[in-house]
């Protein structure tokens, strides 16, 4: 069978730097947060820094916090506001190029071969190892985007992924590029937005955070708190969203497992409206704590340090 014309692997030179298109980049962090806002997503003023140089540098952005300060769903509002598609790769222990890169279609490949050795003819590895059995795992699918504008790869919690698969990641944040040994390198005609977040259950290796800007995202201030709320649970009285912003404050500073963030927050707020509370109430918040203790021992240091909280807490329902 004739030559297919894959190109060649080329380790001789780095590939060529793919441009920065700004047609899609915001005016500046006002206009990031002005449109994040739009979309309920509230930023402070860091965050909205932070994402507006990973757009206008081009360079990808280490986003680290608690579970549930909103790391996730900043990328997800990001891409929402740049009217781009949203490629996520969520990390788990284990988890392999062929997973997140690319990944040889290996039933198409057998079936090739059992079809040419029909017709009595002979496939070479060009012809079995070509773009033609390729298969588009998130990270090269960023690369070969070809949309009116460049995605937002989502590298989401890249703290459970083992070091191994850091490695693999080096090529591509420092030149939105990776190598495929039978077809050679595969670079970004534009760079990619890429957001990569990090609960720290463990360390990054210095190699990927040098490839990287670097944010650290805090639980937001009572005042943020209080507005989300009242954006996502409307049906709660400003009275209900006070004293449940003073209270997960306070229970945030008890040694828990897994303080309350801002998804479980807003899951309290919404269990609580459903039972038409319109306050605090003791029994309530016993019978809604399964929205913001998620563990056993979580629950128990909660129920216990009731008493000592310093919330309004009334003691039965209108009272």
């Amino acid at each position: 069978m004739a030559d297919n014309g894959a190109p060649q692997p080329d380790h001789t030179a780095p590939p060529a730097a793919p441009a920065h298109d700004v047609s899609f980049a915001f005016a500046g962090a006002d206009d990031i947060r002005r449109r994040l806002d739009e979309l309920d997503y509230l930023v402070d003023d860091g965050t909205a820094a932070a994402l507006f140089f990973a757009i206008s540098l081009g360079q990808p952005l280490l986003l680290e916090g608690e579970p549930g300060v909103g790391k996730t769903t900043a990328a997800k509002a990001l891409a929402r506001a740049l009217a781009t598609p949203l490629i996520r790769l969520q990390c788990y222990e284990g988890l392999t190029a062929g997973e997140a890169l690319y990944e040889w279609n290996y039933q198409r490949q057998l079936l090739a071969i059992r079809l040419a050795e029909s017709h009595h003819d002979r496939l070479n590895d060009a012809d079995l190892f070509s773009e033609a059995f390729l298969q588009e795992r998130p990270i090269l699918q960023a690369i070969r985007h070809r949309g009116p504008q460049p995605p937002v790869l989502l590298i989401d919690e890249i703290d459970r992924a083992d070091d191994e698969f850091e490695a693999l990641l080096f090529e591509f944040l420092g030149e939105a590029a990776i190598t495929i040994p039978e077809l050679g390198t595969f670079t970004a005609e534009r760079r990619p937005v890429v957001i990569l977040t990090s609960n720290r259950s463990r360390d990054l290796h210095d190699a990927l955070r040098r490839r990287c800007l670097y944010h650290w995202i805090d639980f937001p201030a009572p005042e943020r708190v209080a507005e989300i709320l009242r954006r996502t649970v409307p049906a709660a009285n400003e009275a209900l969203i006070r004293s449940a912003t003073d209270f997960v404050g306070q229970v945030r500073r008890i040694d828990l497992d897994k303080a309350p963030g801002m998804a479980e927050t807003i899951d309290w707020v919404s269990a609580l409206s459903s039972l038409g509370a319109t306050q605090l109430v003791r029994a309530d918040v016993v019978r809604t704590l399964s929205t913001i203790a998620k563990t056993v021992d979580d629950r128990a240091a909660i129920t216990e340090a009731l008493d000592r909280l310093d919330c309004d807490l009334t003691s039965r329902r209108g009272v």
